[in-house]
């Protein structure tokens, strides 16, 4: 009887290897910290966040019982919820001395992640923001791996490894997933914030392991998560972000791996292919799922043969429900975050709307630029605006407003730099506009679509022109310092924020320069107590930049409002 059951059972799994099996991986990616389905800086519901998301990744799961789950990284950091958790770990009590309640002992991200059943996560370059204190209690309360090829410890060191790649065998395919961190992380980071950990070339830990799967595991699939962005257009060609952003060289250089999901750029792809290699990429802060759908048909001597690929991206929408088993373990943290976003900082003596923030000088800019001058005592700062849908009420200024107008864990840098270099980051700046001459200054769009919003730096202690008029790289005209035509080696000290001087964005103008100061908190902090302390926000932009010709900016000014309103109705 027992053998006629054992025969039994080796036919059937005949039969089942002998039809076409597809395996499903649901990928997210910069999460950064969006659980709850809100957007902090408006107290406005959103239609993002993993709770959200939760909700169509068990949809795709039922679907298809043969499934993977995983993360790109940049996970721990990013929303008032993650930060004061965050800085609970890191100093024992909240921040402004909120006291916590007690039981809020887990890392909010990795408790839903664990409900969920995540099986693997890449490390992104914000895992790193707030020590390795930090990192690793999150990472130990991880039922998952976390991933990173390309990111070793150095001889002597400390640091726990990361593993490279993670194997697991759905439905009979054996399926591997390898972890890469974009390599331009110590150009962000604090020394002590990386402790031993190095960051090797990309290409040759994907080769290598690459080669150690082929020879001990032999996987039907291999996918690489990578926590970096594209680096290439793919509609042009143009090269874009190198150093940072690996992808298009991962995908060209090792064209054995079948797929990359990729994010750190915040940017969507819903799939592409470079050679063989599938490419894709999911919104970040929980805006969009990646799927994946590989068919695998059997071999005859056994083993699989990849016969087809294809990946879409399926959003959230208003309509999408939140998994109340998520809500209910990211609660406690989201009323904690919400009582620190609630205590009052200064008041503003008018309404503050930055619709037109990078059309026009403002002073909801203004009042960040205010902040890095004093703190930093630097001659030149530069600022962007992340949000242009932030309003700051008139009356009653919180840590909601202040959050909103500065929701990244940015630290403050002075360097050494000088009139040439102020010229050049502007016009890297100015490459958000594209150019125009007579009657076309007066049709839209004039907004450079390649070139993210947040990555327009306006600069305060000069008074400069954008003049659209001219090609890009000769845009930035009569450039003053304390009222004098700036030479380009005129001495500076110039205050950037952390990210900045890691030359992200094609900021390379700021790579390698001394760094003379740097702030012990984040700029976000800084800008809480410097409020506090004269209890009033600008009322009135200085006005020490402009865009020109006139036609221009009324154009300019009109793409911006039609924007401004199309994310309120969202």
């Amino acid at each position: 009887m027992r053998n006629y059951i054992l025969a039994a059972l080796l036919a059937f799994a005949g039969v089942a290897r002998s039809q076409p099996v597809v395996v499903t991986v649901l990928a997210t990616t910069d999460l950064h910290g969006n659980l709850y389905p809100i957007d902090y800086g408006t107290d406005r519901p959103a239609a993002r966040g993993l709770a959200m998301i939760a909700t169509l990744i068990r949809a795709a799961e039922a679907e298809n019982p043969n499934h993977l789950l995983i993360d790109c990284g940049d996970t721990i950091q990013g929303t008032p919820l993650e930060y004061v958790y965050q800085t609970i770990v890191r100093t024992g009590t909240g921040p402004m001395g909120l006291k916590p309640p007690a039981g809020l002992s887990h890392d909010p991200m990795m408790l839903a992640m664990n409900q969920l059943g995540y099986d693997s996560m890449t490390v992104g370059n914000h895992e790193y923001n707030y020590g390795l204190k930090n990192l690793d209690r999150a990472r130990s309360e991880a039922r998952f791996p976390w991933l990173s090829a390309n990111t070793a410890v150095a001889p002597g060191g400390k640091e726990r490894p990361f593993a490279p790649y993670f194997v697991k065998v759905v439905g009979g395919v054996k399926v591997a997933i390898i972890g890469i961190t974009t390599p331009a992380v110590p150009t962000w980071e604090r020394p002590e914030n990386l402790g031993s950990y190095r960051f090797l070339p990309p290409v040759e830990a994907l080769r290598k392991a690459v080669a150690e799967l082929r020879t001990k595991e032999h996987p039907d699939i291999i996918l690489v998560t990578a926590h970096s962005g594209l680096g290439r257009n793919l509609d042009t060609n143009a090269e874009e972000s190198t150093g940072e952003d690996v992808v298009y060289e991962l995908a060209t250089q090792v064209p054995e791996v079948d797929a990359i999901v990729f994010g750190h750029s915040h940017r969507e792809l819903e799939g592409r292919s470079i050679g063989k290699v599938l490419v894709v990429q999911p919104k970040n802060w929980g805006i969009s799922l990646a799927r994946l759908d590989f068919t695998l048909e059997p071999k005859a001597g056994g083993g699989w043969t990849l016969a087809g690929k294809k990946s879409r991206l399926i959003p959230v929408t208003a309509e999408t429900a939140a998994a109340p088993d998520i809500l209910e373990i990211a609660k406690p943290y989201h009323e904690l975050a919400e009582r620190h976003l609630d205590e009052p900082v200064a008041t503003s003596p008018r309404e503050l709307d930055s619709a037109l923030g990078r059309v026009e000088d403002t002073p909801v800019i203004d009042a960040i630029q205010q902040v890095e001058l004093y703190y930093s005592k630097a001659d030149v700062s530069f600022a962007s605006l992340f949000n242009p849908s932030v309003h700051v009420p008139k009356g009653r200024v919180t840590v909601r407003q202040i959050a909103a107008l500065y929701p990244y864990d940015n630290e403050l840098y002075v360097i050494e730099g000088d009139g040439k270099m102020v010229k050049d980051a502007l016009e890297n700046s100015a490459r958000y506009f594209l150019s125009c001459e007579g009657e076309r200054c007066t049709q839209q769009p004039l907004t450079n679509r390649n070139v993210l919003g947040y990555n327009y730096d306006m600069a305060e202690g000069v008074q400069y022109e954008v003049d659209l008029s001219r090609p890009e790289g000769d845009r930035i005209r009569n450039l003053r310092w304390q009222s004098k035509p700036l030479a380009s080696d005129r001495k500076l000290r110039i205050a950037i924020n952390s990210y900045r001087a890691g030359g992200s964005a094609g900021f390379s103008m700021f790579i390698g320069a001394k760094v003379v100061w740097r702030s012990q908190e984040e700029i976000r902090d800084m800008m809480v107590r410097y409020y506090t302390e004269r209890k009033s926000l600008p009322s009135q932009a200085d006005g020490n930049w402009r865009v020109i010709p006139d036609a221009a900016r009324r154009t300019l000014e009109k793409e911006a409002l039609a924007e401004a309103a199309r994310q309120h109705l969202q």
